[in-house]
């Protein structure tokens, strides 16, 4: 396997370049690393979203200062012709908001939901996670909603989300123990893409995820901006679980990349493509 420091041909991308993620793959970031994205990745939470009117996902509406005055409404003017899709992104919905999604049947199609910045916090997951409205629900995103790792145990533990293939808790605080949650869960066997960025998650939740039979399927792994060292970083590379992993992002994290070159090297992870870590 060659490794070059600023260009790279082969099938392991280090640091030093960083391409662009197809669509769905690990692209959109907290606020400290939105320079760098393209417009591509900053469209949506990992969701495409798209209401009847045609709206780009994630710029179909401005900053919102609170909630929308008919909150029903608004989530009907969100839901993509079809049914399946639905757009929220910065909304800022609620809690209240929450509980109005949860019970409109117009939604049991939906497999895309978007719910970037909306205020819910683990109440607001446990609402979700209780609704049987969305058991078909297969892309979820949940950026920056103030989620604990209560709330990563909910939606791993919930029988209304074992269908998930791509989940975004993007910029939370679910720490190790949201980590382990996930690790540990039934539902986490459908799963292919799942981004963890900027939640806390240091060594513990990194062996967990790399000890875990539950991901098997898993291809895209975002750890960006936690607190992972090369003790976490080693177990992830060698472990015999993730077996699907095509894109493991350790961008932003507590690495020393003399340490991380050899681990690059040793790496015994079959299916990857792409290893980013500076």
């Amino acid at each position: 396997m060659r490794i070059h420091k600023k260009l790279v041909a082969g099938v392991l991308v280090l640091s030093w370049f960083v391409a662009p993620l197809p669509a769905m793959a690990a692209g959109e970031h907290p606020p400290d690393k939105e320079k760098r994205m393209s417009p591509r990745a900053e469209k949506h939470g990992g969701v495409d979203g798209g209401g009847k009117h045609g709206k780009r996902a994630g710029h179909g509406y401005g900053r919102r200062m609170g909630p929308p005055a008919d909150i029903a409404a608004h989530i009907k003017e969100r839901l993509s012709a079809d049914g399946t899709k639905v757009n929220l992104n910065r909304s800022l919905i609620g809690v209240k908001g929450m509980k109005i999604l949860a019970a409109m049947p117009e939604l049991k199609k939906v497999k895309s939901l978007a719910l970037q910045e909306n205020k819910l916090g683990d109440e607001g997951v446990r609402i979700l996670a209780a609704s049987k409205i969305f058991q078909h629900t297969e892309k979820l995103s949940l950026w920056g909603n103030g989620v604990s790792a209560q709330g990563a145990r909910m939606i791993a533990e919930s029988p209304n989300m074992k269908n998930l293939k791509e989940l975004k808790l993007t910029r939370n605080r679910i720490g190790d123990e949201g980590a382990e949650a996930l690790a540990a869960a039934e539902n986490s066997i459908a799963l292919t893409f799942i981004d963890l960025s900027a939640n806390e998650i240091g060594d513990r939740g990194a062996l967990a995820i790399a000890n875990s039979p539950r991901f098997a399927n898993l291809k895209t792994l975002d750890l960006y901006n936690n607190r992972i060292s090369a003790a976490g970083m080693k177990a992830l590379l060698q472990s015999e679980n993730l077996k699907s992993l095509e894109t493991l992002i350790l961008v932003r994290n507590k690495i020393d990349m003399e340490a991380a070159n050899e681990l690059a090297k040793n790496q015994s992870l079959p299916s990857l493509k792409r290893l980013e870590l500076n």
